[in-house]
């Protein structure tokens, strides 16, 4: 709980320096986070050593500046994580950039969301999917797109808080609980 409110807190704050700055320099703050953040995926030990106390904040930022030699971020996103390192908070990292993104997609009008399908659908039928979402909803969709033969068939949309659940297995029950209650 106390992550997440770190996180957050951090992210707001960089995402209100970089509005600051205008439209380009937050999406480069954007781009250099998620570089950072693969990066930190790729090597999950050099998230341990971030979280380790044993480590020094010397040592940890000593690993930080290989890190930012090999990623380049924009100066900002530099200074800001040898802020994070100063704090004992370059573990976040992860948190604080997901939190950004959402940020980033709000600023953006931007939903996401997940499609999931029995079969893979073809790329022109997942476009008009997404065309008809963004018109019914007037902002830009992106989706996410998983194969689940377990659905039988029709599809699963999640999108923002909202799930349509269309599928074939989703049917059934509904269908079994009708039964059991004798409708």
């Amino acid at each position: 709980m106390t992550g997440n409110i770190v996180a957050r807190r951090y992210a707001r704050a960089l995402f209100a320096i970089g509005e600051s700055q205008g439209k380009e320099e937050l999406a480069a703050y954007g781009k250099g986070l998620a570089e950072l953040v693969d990066v930190l995926e790729g090597a999950p030990e050099l998230l341990k050593v971030f979280r380790n106390p044993v480590f020094s904040v010397e040592e940890k930022k000593d690993v930080l500046a290989k890190i930012m030699d090999r990623v380049k971020p924009v100066p900002m996103v530099t200074n800001f994580c040898f802020l994070l390192a100063d704090k004992n908070r370059l573990a976040f990292l992860p948190d604080i950039q997901v939190y950004f993104n959402q940020l980033l997609d709000m600023a953006q009008g931007i939903v996401r969301g997940e499609m999931v399908t029995a079969i893979d659908l073809a790329d022109d039928l997942k476009q008009e999917v997404v065309e008809k979402l963004q018109k019914q909803s007037g902002r830009k969709i992106i989706l996410d797109y998983s194969v689940d033969p377990e659905i039988l068939g029709g599809l699963v949309l999640k999108v923002g808080d909202k799930v349509l659940d269309a599928s074939i297995r989703a049917q059934i029950e509904i269908l079994k609980e009708n039964i059991k209650r004798g409708e």
